[in-house]
């Protein structure tokens, strides 16, 4: 997770396995960046460990490049002209994005598709209580992060050329159907009776209605470029899951912050928010429906979102604590992710009891 945001995370030296002739990338640039002037030196951001990233830099600017990864990769697996195509769709709307400066879909120039995008500067926060921040300034950069995902729920796909990004409709079935599937064929992890429960309760809770959005999938603090000195976001990063789905199934994931141990991923969980002058999630969840020109959530139906996001993520984690188990899974992290299924269950159970 949040592959481009760890690329501000720092660069190193390329790394030997995703070399690529740096000549050709800047012949190519020359081609089909407006405004390129050599010479090229090429870094490598410290994560993207999905599309490798790379920092490219030259006299006068710099740039970002996103590549699949060198070699045979799987079919729809790391679709990084996904990437590039939400970004220029996003970015024609005003919405805070990273600008493409074109996509690559011949492999003869580096080994691999890749599309350049701009730098953008400014910050990234780790930590969720934005302890960089002063007490007086947290609410507006909360208000920003919920300005900037209800502004994205508010775009109409078809409006703006993404109506075939994703399937519509049946979001929550389909989702439920694909990490219950991966979760009980995945016997190596193991059962747990929680899981089991949420399996068989989910389907029946689904909300009535139905919406299509564009979704990011991943929309936390951390996949965020923030302005050096002020609240506001620049661009939103990390678009690798994004796709058409609903909306309140992306907000509560985000929501999800509130209710997340921070050694988890980002959250909030456990912090005391008035202290730290920080919204409350009822407060939060009100002024995201009003930002998204939306009636009120109900406590039901988002009690029903929020579950269903513990559900996926300790999917998620599941499936990573298979790997660990089988000794595949090739992140230095696994191990730590799959130690913390536990929780996780336990919070997407509590968030199915407040639905009854």
């Amino acid at each position: 997770m949040s592959v481009d945001a760890s690329a501000n995370a720092g660069t190193t030296a390329v790394r030997d396995a995703h070399r690529f002739d740096e000549g050709r990338m800047a012949a190519w640039m020359g081609d089909h960046v407006a405004g390129f002037a050599g010479p090229l030196t090429v870094e490598q951001f410290k994560g993207g460990q999905s599309n490798p990233t790379y920092k490219l830099l030259t006299p006068g600017r710099s740039y970002v490049l996103r590549r699949k990864p060198p070699g045979q990769v799987l079919k729809g697996a790391h679709a990084v002209e996904r990437e590039a195509r939400v970004l220029e769709a996003l970015g024609k709307t005003g919405f805070p994005v990273a600008h493409v400066h074109g996509l690559c879909t011949d492999d003869s120039v580096i080994g691999s598709w890749f599309y350049v995008m701009e730098m953008v500067e400014g910050r990234i926060f780790w930590d969720a209580t934005f302890p960089d921040v002063s007490r007086d300034e947290r609410a507006a950069y909360f208000d920003a992060m919920n300005g900037t995902i209800a502004a994205l729920h508010r775009i109409d796909p078809e409006a703006v050329g993404l109506g075939d990004y994703g399937r519509p409709g049946n979001y929550f079935e389909r989702q439920i159907a694909r990490w219950s599937k991966q979760y009980l064929e995945d016997e190596a992890a193991g059962r747990d009776p929680g899981m089991d429960r949420l399996i068989e309760w989910l389907p029946t809770a689904i909300p009535a209605g139905d919406e299509t959005r564009i979704v990011h999938g991943d929309f936390r603090c951390d996949n965020m470029i923030f302005h050096p000195t002020e609240p506001r976001v620049l661009a939103v990063l990390d678009w690798e899951l994004s796709t058409l789905g609903h909306p309140l199934a992306d907000f509560a994931y985000h929501a999800m912050m509130f209710r997340m141990p921070p050694d988890i991923v980002a959250g909030l969980g456990g912090a005391d928010l008035a202290a730290l002058g920080i919204p409350g999630e009822d407060e939060y969840r009100a002024a995201y429906c009003r930002n998204a020109g939306r009636p009120p959530i109900s406590e039901v139906d988002y009690a029903f979102c929020v579950a269903f996001n513990f559900f996926r993520l300790a999917a998620i984690f599941h499936g990573i604590k298979g790997r660990v188990i089988r000794g595949t899974a090739a992140s230095a992290h696994a191990k730590e992710r799959a130690e913390s299924l536990p929780r996780l269950i336990a919070l997407a159970v509590e968030s199915m009891e407040g639905c009854r």
